[in-house]
């Protein structure tokens, strides 16, 4: 085992640090939704708009509303001026208008943070890795989550957002994107997503992927990892 590292990634006396592939990890990337925070459409729009499609909209996964797709094309990068023109042509005013609301109100969608993962950053940072976040989002609603968990923005060394970037998950680009800009080693590095194909997209340019279930789970990846909290 090799010593802890700090921020700068220079070895501190007395830690103990990963050790992945015979690389050392000192940088941990995280997905936002569903990883760090939770994405829950009912307490937003509940109460202001029909109980019968809210809860279809909960429970369906073929998204009969074109909620999932309007979304997609926002954290793609596309203008919610443009999307919205669009979504009220297909699914007509009412709709449109509950998915305006939504927007409009996304912290509300954002009701907490995922269990154990405030304390898991917080062990991260406290042994010396460096912290970063990679998401697919909009640009036009991403600033609703470090303002709801500033704990969150305090501790990421800085975040890549999609829909900001015009690139998208499970793409190369946007991976090769943050490793760039924020100077990483991808062999160095540990990509946590709650969806298969962005921890395969991760792992296609080097850096090594897992798949987010909790917590408790994320940690025994990472010791399997050789980071020891």
């Amino acid at each position: 085992m090799t010593n802890q590292v700090n921020s700068e990634g220079t070895p501190i006396d007395g830690g103990i640090v990963a050790e992945s592939h015979n690389q050392r990890v000192t940088d941990v990337i995280f997905d936002f939704c569903g990883v760090l925070v939770d994405l829950d459409y009912r307490p937003c729009l509940q109460g202001h708009s029909p109980a019968d499609v809210v809860d279809k909209l909960c429970a369906d996964e073929d998204d009969v509303y074109g909620f999932f797709a309007a979304e997609a094309r926002m954290d793609a990068g596309e203008d919610f001026a443009v999307v919205i023109k669009d979504y009220r042509r297909d699914y007509g005013d009412d709709l449109a208008t509950m998915f305006r609301y939504y927007i409009e109100h996304y912290d509300d969608a954002l009701p907490r943070m995922i269990p154990g993962m405030e304390r898991l950053l917080n062990d991260l940072s406290d042994h010396g890795y460096r912290l970063w976040g990679l998401t697919n989002w909009s640009g036009e609603t991403f600033h609703f989550a470090f303002e709801k968990f500033p704990q969150i923005k305090k501790l990421l060394g800085g975040t890549i957002v999609s829909g900001a970037e015009k690139m998208h998950k499970p793409n190369a680009d946007i991976y090769e994107l943050a490793l760039s800009r924020f100077g990483l080693d991808a062999g160095h590095c540990v990509f946590f997503d709650d969806t298969a194909a962005n921890v395969a997209g991760a792992e296609a340019v080097g850096i090594n992927g897992c798949r987010f279930t909790g917590a408790d789970d994320a940690r025994k990846q990472l010791k399997e990892l050789g980071v020891h909290l």
